[in-house]
């Protein structure tokens, strides 16, 4: 089999959203309704051909009341509840008993045309999962002992070395070993810039490799990959639902229910009561069964709430539920973890204080290059990017608990570490250098001292870099309505108060374990936010009203959270909060109307003041009025 050669994403259109085979029947039938309904009223009132006439309005009848007769009867006898389905299709009924079929068919085909509006809502927000399904490619080229084969998903394993050539997709999560390249990771987290990835730079399944061939190991199966877990998290997403949402559903039974006992109430009263004919008394009956039925108000929820989430996932964050996009609405504190959320987890150079700046950098790379140390790769990479070319030592020994020492060319011994090393190599710091480590230890920065023999060549700082625009970001939060911000770290109190005053906290608590950060997050004010990357801030996040994860942290935090920042960008965190509130108020909105309607109308109705016609267009416009409004929702911008 040949290597399948994908186009960059970038350089393809828009996908365009495709019916399902059940829209595609749906749109159908409600075109026949329409049909039947257009041939009935010619018929009846154009050609004066009664044939022609009940031909159009059967049509009309079979294709509008057949699938949600269908539906009202599995509700009845399968769940064991009423629905609106059924409402509908005794209306229409109802309304033809008493010779006015048109208007049933007219109740029929605005019915059918809201609920396939319905569904074509539900298939725009639905076919995210499908989106990022189509991402995996079939299969993907493999180097397992020495030679290359294709191999399908399912046999790819741990280990394995995928071979990704330009314009393929990872087929699974892997770590480039061998080459360079740029990748477009917009299809798994929305970034729009392509990133560079070089030796020891992961690669996301699903993501396009743009330019250089590379060599990557697998380090987790297709089934377990960044991929695989969006699709989960997608899928449970729409299976979960909110507060309002499901309280909407839990009271549709028993509403049909009231509304069903009153049509035969409200018959009587009109017939019996006031006096009316039969089939006025009757006519109002169907007229208010019709205008009273909750079409709207089981829509005006999940029209919205599955809206505000496919535009969330666009851009990068996912919500696990409906319920975790309500809960997002009412946040009112929001704490935060500082290693790998504020932080990047990845040590920096932050300081150079030296006579000759470059000199004292090339002395200390050429030193830390011969170990592993976190700090020391930091100091290596610093020198790298800045374009600092790294002298050559030999004989280079690590002094645990102090540093490193090595010999120069000609016979100088270099050394690099911390006081402790500088005080072995019988140095003496002048007040400068002294300065300049009480101003780092008070930023929490981790300090490395170089020098040759007993001179000092300069002072480093070293310390876990910022996440870039971060302290943008927290301010964006604040502006977006959320007033408490609280900083809970484990880390030392100097550096906690240094990393929350350059990302703008006024609040934060230092050295606390991950009981601590549980109970912490029980006495905040609420609804609390937590976000997190680590195994430590899981229960918390558990814990706390809404779990907010970013993409690079453990699977458990993951796993924990409610919500995840596929960019790990906190950025856009404040558009989620802005989009959740919009989300309520919309939903806030649709209920208003929807109940208002009914409210208003159904009276009206008992009274003869709403012709069966004008009742069918009040009922089926407020439903459609309420999908629109939360379809409107998909062109928001987080």
């Amino acid at each position: 089999m040949t290597t399948q050669t994908l186009t960059p994403t970038r350089d393809r259109p828009e996908p365009r959203f495709t019916m399902s085979p059940e829209l595609r029947r749906a749109v159908t039938l409600t075109a026949l309704t329409l049909a039947g309904l257009l041939v009935g009223l010619t018929g009846q009132y154009l050609l004066h051909l009664p044939a022609l006439q009940w031909a159009g309005y059967v049509t009309a009848f079979l294709a509008g009341g057949i699938p949600a007769g269908r539906e009202a009867l599995h509700s009845l006898f399968a769940e064991r509840k009423l629905d609106v389905d059924l409402l509908m299709v005794l209306a229409a009924l109802g309304a033809a008993s008493i010779g006015q079929a048109a208007d049933g068919a007219i109740l029929l085909f605005l019915f059918s045309l809201s609920n396939t509006l319905q569904d074509w809502a539900m298939g725009r927000t639905s076919s995210a999962i499908q989106a990022l399904m189509d991402l995996n490619p079939e299969g993907a080229t493999v180097r397992r002992d020495g030679v290359e084969r294709w191999c399908e998903l399912g046999e790819i394993r741990i280990g394995d070395l995928l071979v990704v050539r330009p314009g393929e997709r990872v087929a699974a999560d892997a770590r480039v070993v061998r080459g360079q390249t740029s990748v477009d990771e917009s299809p798994i987290t929305g970034e729009s810039v392509p990133v560079d990835k070089a030796p020891g730079a992961e690669l996301a399944s699903g993501t396009v490799n743009l330019n250089g061939s590379v060599e990557a190991e697998v380090v987790r199966p297709a089934g377990e990959s960044t991929l695989a877990r969006l699709v989960g998290l997608m899928e449970q997403a729409q299976t979960q639902k909110s507060r309002t949402e499901s309280l909407t559903e839990r009271w549709e039974s028993p509403y049909a229910m009231i509304v069903l006992a009153l049509v035969p109430a409200v018959y009587a009263l009109l017939r019996f009561g006031f006096g009316l004919s039969v089939d006025d008394a009757w006519y109002r009956a169907m007229t208010f069964m019709v205008v009273a039925s909750p079409c709207a108000v089981v829509i005006s929820t999940p029209a919205v709430m599955l809206s505000a989430m496919a535009a969330a996932a666009r851009a990068g964050v996912l919500f696990k539920s409906s319920a975790a996009m309500d809960a997002l609405a009412g946040v009112q504190t929001v704490a935060f973890d500082k290693t790998g959320t504020l932080t990047q987890a990845r040590m920096t150079l932050t300081a150079v204080h030296a006579e000759d700046e470059g000199q004292a950098l090339a002395l200390a790379a050429g030193l830390e290059a011969h170990s592993e140390h976190p700090i020391a790769q930091a100091i290596v990479t610093a020198a790298r990017e800045r374009g600092v070319t790294p002298l050559t030592v030999t004989d280079a020994q690590a002094i645990p608990g102090h540093g490193i020492e090595a010999r120069l060319p000609d016979g100088q011994v270099a050394w690099a570490g911390n006081v402790r090393l500088a005080q072995r190599q019988g140095t003496t710091l002048d007040a400068a250098q002294q300065a300049a480590l009480s101003d780092l230890g008070a930023r929490g920065s981790s300090s490395v001292i170089v020098g040759v023999g007993p001179r000092v060549s300069g002072v480093m700082g070293v310390a876990d870099a910022l996440r870039p625009d971060i302290r943008a970001a927290l301010d964006a939060l604040k502006a977006s309505g959320v007033t408490h911000r609280v900083m809970l770290t484990g880390d030392r109190e100097e550096v906690a108060r240094s990393v929350a005053a350059e990302v703008g906290l006024s609040e934060f608590r230092a050295g606390l374990l991950p009981e601590d950060k549980l109970r912490l997050i029980g006495e905040l004010p609420g609804p609390v936010a937590m976000v997190g990357d680590g195994v430590n801030d899981a229960p918390a996040l558990a814990r706390a009203d809404l779990g907010v994860a970013v993409a690079s942290g453990t699977d458990v935090a993951i796993e924990s959270a409610d919500v995840v920042l596929m960019q790990n960008d906190l950025g856009k965190l404040a558009g989620a909060v802005r989009l959740a509130r919009d989300a309520r108020r919309t939903v806030i909105t649709n209920l208003l109307f929807a109940f208002g309607v009914i409210l208003i109308v159904a009276p009206l109705a008992v009274a003869g003041k709403v012709p069966l016609p004008l009742g069918v267009l009040a009922h089926e416009g407020g439903t459609v009025f309420v999908v629109f409004m939360g379809l409107r929702l998909l062109r928001h911008r987080v």
